[in-house]
């Protein structure tokens, strides 16, 4: 079943950044937004809206991959000309890459579900 009803502009509705940063709902402000850490759940627990009509996809990944690995790369090298420190202090680039990623990949899917609710886009269809 999807929700097709337009319900935008609503008093309920939250702020994009609050959306994006809490995960939640962009018709209620329940937060329902997510299943798990990054994975989004399949509808609202609230008010039913149907987050599967919406098509994230790859698009927040790709973006975080190019932006945290040169963040990282950046600050590895700066590290090892500016210290040289021994081998295993460069481990601490680990944690703090799945951190950014982890924590990018929820925003950043968060926004762009918000948005495609706002602006009502959908999947491209040919005329017949």
């Amino acid at each position: 079943m999807t929700d097709t009803s337009d319900n935008r502009g609503g008093e309920g509705e939250p702020s994009l950044a609050a959306a994006s940063l809490s995960g939640l709902c962009p018709r209620c402000g329940a937060k329902s937004l997510f299943d798990g850490v990054v994975k989004l759940a399949p509808r609202c627990r609230a008010c039913e809206l149907d987050y599967d009509q919406f098509n994230v996809g790859d698009g927040p990944a790709a973006f975080l991959i190019l932006i945290i690995g040169a963040v990282i790369a950046i600050g590895a090298i700066w590290l090892e000309l500016s210290f040289s420190p021994p081998f295993f202090v460069h481990l601490v680039w680990l944690p703090i890459l799945i951190g950014l990623t982890l924590g990018g990949l929820r925003l950043g899917k968060a926004a762009l579900l918000v948005q495609e609710y706002r602006t009502g886009a959908r999947e491209g269809r040919l005329k017949e």
